[in-house]
């Protein structure tokens, strides 16, 4: 992540595969005691990558990334154990020890979420709304729109791509 946030795409490349690796099995094991969906599992990986994507820069640099990550990936697993009116605990077995003391600043402004969302066209705006923000299953969003999961999750994708784009020239 360091090499990524001075510049290097293929290192970005590199850290994001491999974290969504590691993403999908600590949401699976998150999610065991309320048997979730593989795709409820992806909806909640793709919201844990999105947010460590657009909050990358609030990440200290001098402190290790996996106890930032393991909070973000915690918080998106109760936020939506929560929307689906599940059990509201995650076990945190293997990440207390991962976790520091006091918080990081996580969240985005409502401001930079529409300024990087007005980038998108009105399907791709109300996918990336819909499920990331709203918390929507991809799913529901196909449903809802008309299309297919599987073209839901791949506009999903690229949308997702051109928000870091775009967010990437914001701050720069």
């Amino acid at each position: 992540m360091r090499m990524a946030i001075g510049g290097d795409e293929g290192a970005y490349k590199r850290f994001l595969s491999d974290l969504s690796r590691a993403l999908r099995a600590t949401v699976r094991r998150g999610f065991s005691g309320v048997s979730a969906r593989p795709n409820e599992v992806e909806d909640v990986v793709q919201e844990v990558m999105l947010a460590i994507h657009l909050k990358r820069h609030t990440w200290d640099q001098s402190k290790p990334i996996g106890p930032w990550i393991m909070a973000i990936a915690r918080n998106k697993m109760i936020d939506d154990l929560r929307r689906k009116g599940r059990r509201t605990e995650v076990p945190i077995d293997g990440m207390l020890d991962t976790l520091e003391a006091g918080g990081h600043d996580d969240a985005i402004h409502a401001y930079d979420v529409r300024r990087v969302l007005t980038g998108l066209n009105d399907r791709n705006r109300e996918i990336v709304q819909s499920i990331t923000i709203d918390g929507h299953s991809a799913l529901d969003v196909a449903n809802r729109l008309g299309m297919s999961e599987v073209a839901v999750r791949v506009a999903l994708h690229r949308s997702l791509k051109a928000l870091a784009d775009t967010y990437q020239e914001t701050k720069s």
